[in-house]
C-alpha cells in the first residue's frame, strides 16, 4: 500500500515561533506525551523557528525545524539576503536537542544561525515529533513502526529531508553535520544513492560510526557475540521500542541469572546506555533493532546491511552475507572528528574510513577526555569543535 506513496509527501506546519519571553514554557528535559516542543526551546532561547513535516516515501511523517535568523531577529527585522544552508542530524537516542542543549552561544546550532547559516534540525523516524506514520500507530502497530535500522534513516528519512530543504530554500547543495548514528546515516546514504554526494557541499561527521574492526568496548564486544539471541528474546518481551512502555515494565521486573542470560544482556545494555546518554536533556525513543544492527556488526567486525538468516540473506542480498557498504563511493568532502576516549568508536577505524573515501579528512579533538557525547553535550565543544567546523564552512563563501 506504502509503495504508491510519491517519493516524498510535503507537509508545512503553519505554526512559527516567534522570540519573546514564555509564560508555560516546559522545564528543560521535561516531556509530555512523547512530544517535546522544539519551538518553545528555541523560543526561550529568543530565536525563530518555524517546524515542517516531511513524509517519507513509506509513510513516516518526520519533523524538522528550522532556525532561519540570527538570535532576537524576525521575518520583519532580518537582512532579506540568501544565506547558506546547514543540515544537522542527530545520533542514537537524541534528537534536534541534541544541537541547542547547549544554549546561545555555545550550542551548535545557535552559533551557526548567529553566524548567517539557514540552519535546519532532524528528528529522526521513532524518536520525539517523528513518532507519526500516515497509516501506522506507533502505540499499537509497535513492532511494525519500530522495524526500523539505521539504514532506514539513511536510505528515507534523510533523503526525503535533504529533498525539502533543498526545494524549499531554492539551493542545490547543503552542509551536513551528523552526530554518531548521524554520521553513520550519511555513510550510508552517499554509498548507497551516490547520486546525493552532489547535494552535499561539506560534512562534518561528530564521531559518526562506520567500520568496527577496532570497536573499543570489551563489555559490549562481548554482548555482541550474542546480538542475535538478545534481539529475539527482546522481541519474545515485546521490548520493540526503547523507551516504550514494555521496555520501562521489562527493566523493573526482569532478573539477571544463569538461566537469563538475555535478560543479562539487555540490562548491561540499560545501563551503558544510561551512562552515554545521562548528560543529554531529553532522551529520544528508538528501537531494539537499531542496536541490534550496531551489535551485528560489532560482532562481525564490518560496516555491512542487516543480517537476517543466510537463507534470507540470499533472497534479499544474492549472498549469504549482508554486502558491506562500499564508502569508496562517497565524493563528498567530508571531515571526521574523533576523540581517543570514545568507547564506542576507535581511532583506527576513524582513519580506515577515510582512506576509503575520496575526499575524506579526519580531525582528533584536542582533549584526551573528551568522550562519545561530548560532541553535543560538552561545554568546551565550541572551542574544540564548532570554532573549526564555522572555520571550514566560511571558506564556502568567500
Amino acid at each position: 500500500m506504502l509503495g504508491i506513496l510519491p517519493l516524498v509527501t510535503i507537509l508545512v506546519c503553519g505554526a512559527q515561533a516567534l522570540p519573546g519571553s514564555v509564560e508555560k514554557a516546559l522545564p528543560y528535559g521535561q516531556v509530555a506525551d512523547r512530544y517535546f516542543d522544539v519551538e518553545e526551546r528555541l523560543l526561550r532561547d529568543g530565536y525563530y523557528s518555524e517546524s515542517h513535516t516531511v513524509t517519507t516515501s513509506d509513510g513516516y511523517m518526520l519533523e524538522i525545524n528550522r532556525i532561519p535568523f540570527r538570535r532576537h531577529e524576525t521575518a520583519d527585522n532580518a537582512t532579506k539576503t540568501s544565506k547558506p544552508v546547514v543540515f544537522l542530524m542527530h545520533g542514537l537516542q537524541g534528537s534536534a536537542i541534541s544541537y541547542v542543549s547547549l544554549g546561545p552561544d555555545r550550542a551548535l546550532a545557535y552559533i551557526l544561525a548567529d553566524e548567517g547559516y539557514d540552519v535546519w534540525l532532524g528528528n529522526a523516524r521513532g524518536v520525539l515529533n517523528s513518532r507519526r506514520h500516515v497509516t501506522l500507530d506507533p502505540d499499537v502497530d509497535v513492532e511494525e513502526f519500530f522495524d526500523i535500522t539505521y539504514e532506514d534513516i539513511g536510505m528515507k528519512d534523510l533523503p526525503a529531508i535533504i529533498d525539502y530543504i533543498l526545494e524549499l530554500t531554492g539551493k542545490s547543495k547543503l552542509h551536513y553535520v551528523g552526530h554518531s548514528q548521524g554520521g553513520t546515516a550519511f555513510l550510508v546514504l552517499n554509498s548507497m544513492l551516490p547520486e546525493y554526494n552532489q547535494k552535499i557541499e561539506s560534512a562534518n561527521l561528530l564521531a559518526g560510526v562506520g567500520y568496527q574492526e577496532h570497536f573499543p568496548n570489551r563489555i559490549l564486544s562481548l554482548l555482541a557475540i550474542s546480538t542475535n539471541p538478545i534481539y529475539s528474546y527482546a522481541l519474545r518481551q515485546g521490548i520493540i521500542e526503547i523507551l516504550g512502555p514494555d521496555w520501562n515494565s521489562f527493566l523493573n521486573e526482569a532478573e539477571c541469572n544463569d538461566t537469563n542470560v538475555e535478560a543479562c544482556g539487555l540490562l548491561i545494555i540499560k545501563e551503558i546506555m544510561g551512562d552515554l546518554f545521562d548528560a543529554l536533556e531529553t532522551l529520544a525513543g528508538a528501537s531494539i533493532k537499531q542496536y541490534a544492527h550496531y551489535g551485528q556488526n560489532i560482532r562481525a567486525k564490518s560496516f555491512r546491511r542487516w543480517y537476517y538468516s543466510p537463507i534470507m540473506n540470499l533472497i534479499k542480498y544474492g549472498s549469504l552475507n549482508p554486502p558491506e557498504y562500499q564508502i569508496s563511493a562517497i565524493t563528498a568532502e567530508v571531515t571526521m572528528h574523533y576523540t581517543v576516549n570514545d568507547s564506542l568508536l576507535d581511532e583506527q577505524d576513524v582513519i580506515d574510513m577515510a582512506k576509503v573515501m575520496q575526499n575524506a579528512s579526519t580531525r582528533k579533538v584536542a582533549r584526551e577526555t573528551y568522550t562519545h557525547t561530548d560532541f553535543v553535550v560538552a561545554p568546551d565543544s565550541r572551542e574544540l569543535v564548532y570554532d573549526y567546523i564555522v572555520e571550514s564552512l566560511s571558506r564556502y563563501e568567500r
